[in-house]
């Protein structure tokens, strides 16, 4: 089973109507039972970094995430919130990544909305997959690190996505990116 972390934020349903697309049993919750023994963890994010963390707090999933053992993959906010922190809010994360999370130079047309090329692909989750594009919507990013295992360029270079350990995440929101996405998603239920 599946675990989608259900908390305030958006894009929940997308995640699991792809997934279904995949003939994957999933289940949207903020048990953290339920969460401990799912085989794997989707933590999606569409909205507000600190209301984002206030919410896990509540629930105490702040808490929790960042001591599963099986395979997590953070999606566009859940990715910023695995790390450090972020200037959005100046919020604490999860502190998975020793990642700050940064917004987009003033001056530039932000967010970063639309399809775009990702490259460098070196994570399980881009198996049997080459360069592609991927869809995008955010105003924040994370810097090229030790933890890049693809890059994409818009403005500057970012990292497109991130794993330590059995936690995967990606900027790209695989589940609105077509076929790649699929293919990632399809990735990620193999691990």
């Amino acid at each position: 089973m599946i675990a989608i972390i259900k908390y305030n934020g958006g894009n929940v349903n997308s995640v699991q109507n792809a997934l279904n697309r995949l003939n994957t049993n999933s289940i949207v919750t903020d048990d953290p039972e339920l969460i401990r023994k799912a085989d794997k963890v989707i933590f999606p994010g569409v909205g507000e970094a600190s209301s984002t963390m206030k919410s896990l707090q509540e629930k105490r999933l702040d808490q929790l995430i960042p001591t599963l053992l099986q395979p997590v993959l953070g999606i566009c906010l859940g990715m910023q919130l695995m790390c450090k922190n972020t200037e959005e809010g100046d919020t604490d994360g999860l502190g998975i990544f020793d990642i700050h999370v940064k917004r987009f130079p003033a001056g530039n047309i932000v967010p970063h909305m639309g399809w775009n090329t990702v490259s460098g692909l070196q994570s399980g989750l881009f198996s049997e997959l080459v360069e592609d594009d991927l869809y995008f919507v955010h105003s924040y990013y994370c810097e090229i690190s030790e933890y890049t295992t693809s890059v994409c360029d818009y403005i500057l270079p970012f990292s497109a996505s991130l794993q330590k350990d059995n936690f995967f995440a990606t900027q790209f929101h695989p589940e609105k990116s077509g076929r790649a996405g699929n293919d990632v998603l399809k990735n990620f239920l193999k691990l």
